[in-house]
């Protein structure tokens, strides 16, 4: 399986963004093999377990020109890295407090020659700033999730959608998002045809005000 999966759904890309993704493979099979960062049975489904997956956001939101996205725990750097190649005009900043991590993500960075990105070796609490939307993969249930991430969203929405949380989880997600009434659950599987998908999804948590959430 290889970029061609990605060209499938988002076929609107330059010549710069398709060498982009179909560099991905060969970037993160070297990396790997010196810092595991994908497990080995992902590494050979890259495209469809981290790259695709990471995408299903950007089927959710497109996001604006000039906008802030925050990926919390980006691991290997999804979905950060590959949301900051579909987006270049968006500025992406990728967080984790595991420094190997980190290290690959920017090499990956520097080899992809992104411009949009910054790679940060920290907790997510103590990261200065706000963003339009905080982006991650299922690094936490969503009440610590939120709890890590209070105060880190504009106020000010630039998007139609209001400013919030896009975060890709699978399952079950009932008793974990009982208590946040604006939660929206999108199935990828409505959006990409491959089996991986059937049980996939983006959650959005809208930015919470005071006098409701």
């Amino acid at each position: 399986m290889n970029s061609d999966l990605v060209f499938k759904y988002f076929d609107h890309l330059s010549d710069e963004q398709k060498s982009q993704f179909a560099l991905l493979e060969a970037l993160y099979q070297d990396w790997n093999k010196k810092i595991n960062v994908v497990s080995r049975k992902d590494i050979d489904e890259l495209y469809l377990r981290h790259v695709l997956h990471s995408l299903g956001i950007a089927k959710i939101q497109r996001f604006n020109e000039g906008s802030e996205i925050l990926d919390v725990g980006t691991g290997g750097g999804f979905p950060g890295i590959p949301l900051a190649i579909l987006f270049p005009e968006v500025k992406f900043t990728l967080v984790d407090a595991i420094g190997k991590k980190i290290k690959v993500v920017q090499e990956v960075i520097d080899g992809l020659k992104l411009e949009n990105v910054t790679a940060k070796h920290s907790r997510v609490e103590e990261i200065s700033g706000q963003f339009d939307f905080i982006v991650s993969r299922a690094v936490a249930a969503m009440p610590t999730f939120v709890h890590w991430t209070k105060g880190k969203i504009k106020k000010d929405s630039a998007h139609e959608r209001k400013n919030g949380i896009l975060y890709l989880k699978g399952g079950d997600l009932t008793d974990e998002l009982k208590e946040y009434k604006t939660v929206q659950i999108f199935d990828l599987k409505d959006y990409f045809q491959e089996d991986f998908f059937e049980t996939k999804k983006v959650v959005y948590l809208p930015q919470k005000f005071k006098g409701g959430a």
